[in-house]
C-alpha cells in the first residue's frame, strides 16, 4: 500500500512567486513547513510572511551547487528531515536559433538544468539516509514535445524530464519518489521576463504571442494543485492543462499529425520574426 502523503518539511526553489509560491501554499496546506529558496530574498521573505508561520525564506542561486547543498543541510539540521524537494526555479528563453548566443545557452543550462541537478543531488543524499522522500521537478510541456523558437528552454526541459523519469526508476527501491511537472503556459511572471529576448521575438513579454497557441493561460494555483496531487499519487509525469494533455498524447499516438501542427507553428514564428513582430 502507498504511504500517506503527509510531508513535514519541504524546500521549494524559485518559491517567491508563480508556480513555486503556489506549490508552497499547497504544501503548507498539507501541514508541511516550507522553506522558500529564491534568488530574490526580499520577495521570498514577503511570500513567507503571506503564507504564515509555517513558511521561511532563504536566499539561493540554484546554479551554485555548494550553496544548494548548504541550504538542504541547514534545513535538515534545523528540522531533522526533508520530505519534499521541489526543484522549481527556472528561466524563460525564446528566439530562433540564429538569434541566440552562448549567453542564452549558458543561462538556460545553469538555471533550468544544472539548478535541478544540484537540487536533486543535495536532496537525494538526505533522502537516501532517511529511506524516504519526494522529489518534484518542474519541467514544462516544452519538455514533452518539440517546442520551436525556444531551443535552449526546450532542450533543458527535455533533459529535466529525462533526469526525472530515469532517477524515478533508480530511486524507487530506496523509498524515494520522483515526479516531473509539465504544464502548458501558466500565468506567471516568467511570461514577462524572458531572458535577453531578441527584438524579433517581441521583447521580454511573450503573452500576446503565446495566446495564439493557448488562448487561456493556466493559473499557478491550478498547476500547483495538480502537481502536488500528482506527487502524492506518485505519478511519474504530471501534465497540466488541456493543451499539455492533447499535444503530449497526440505526439505519442498520432505523431505525424502532431508534428505537422508543430511545424506550422514554427513556420508562423519565423514569419513573425521576419516582420520584426
Amino acid at each position: 500500500m502507498r504511504k500517506t502523503f503527509e510531508p513535514k518539511v519541504s524546500i521549494v526553489t524559485g518559491g517567491a512567486s508563480g508556480i513555486g509560491k503556489a506549490i508552497a501554499a499547497e504544501l503548507v496546506g498539507r501541514g508541511s513547513h516550507v522553506v522558500l529558496a529564491d534568488l530574490n530574498l526580499d520577495a521570498a521573505e514577503a511570500t513567507a510572511r503571506e503564507l504564515g508561520p509555517w513558511c521561511s525564506a532563504v536566499a539561493l542561486d540554484v546554479a551554485d551547487a555548494a550553496a544548494v547543498r548548504t541550504v538542504v543541510q541547514d534545513v535538515v539540521a534545523q528540522h531533522g528531515r526533508l520530505d519534499v524537494m521541489v526543484n522549481n526555479a527556472g528561466i524563460g528563453i525564446g528566439g530562433l536559433l540564429e538569434e541566440l548566443d552562448e549567453r542564452h545557452w549558458d543561462k538556460a543550462i545553469d538555471v533550468n538544468l544544472r539548478g535541478v541537478v544540484n537540487g536533486v543531488t543535495a536532496a537525494y543524499e538526505v533522502m537516501r539516509a532517511q529511506g524516504s522522500g519526494h522529489i518534484l521537478n518542474t519541467a514544462s510541456l516544452a519538455g514533452l514535445i518539440p517546442a520551436p523558437s525556444m531551443l535552449p528552454y526546450t532542450t533543458t526541459k527535455h533533459a529535466v524530464v529525462g533526469l526525472s523519469t530515469a532517477l524515478r526508476a533508480e530511486a524507487a527501491a530506496l523509498g524515494i519518489q520522483v515526479s516531473v511537472l509539465c504544464p502548458g503556459f501558466v500565468d506567471t511572471p516568467l511570461l514577462d521576463e524572458m531572458y535577453e529576448a531578441p527584438a524579433s521575438f517581441g521583447g521580454s513579454s511573450v503573452r500576446s504571442r503565446v495566446r495564439m497557441l493557448q488562448p487561456r493561460f493556466l493559473t499557478a494555483e491550478l498547476t500547483a494543485k495538480r502537481g502536488v496531487d500528482g506527487l502524492a499519487a506518485n505519478k511519474a509525469v504530471i501534465p497540466v492543462g488541456a493543451m499539455a494533455h492533447l499535444t503530449w498524447r497526440g505526439l505519442r499516438y498520432v505523431p505525424v499529425v502532431t508534428r505537422a501542427v508543430i511545424q506550422l507553428q514554427a513556420t508562423g514564428a519565423r514569419r513573425l520574426a521576419a516582420r520584426g513582430h
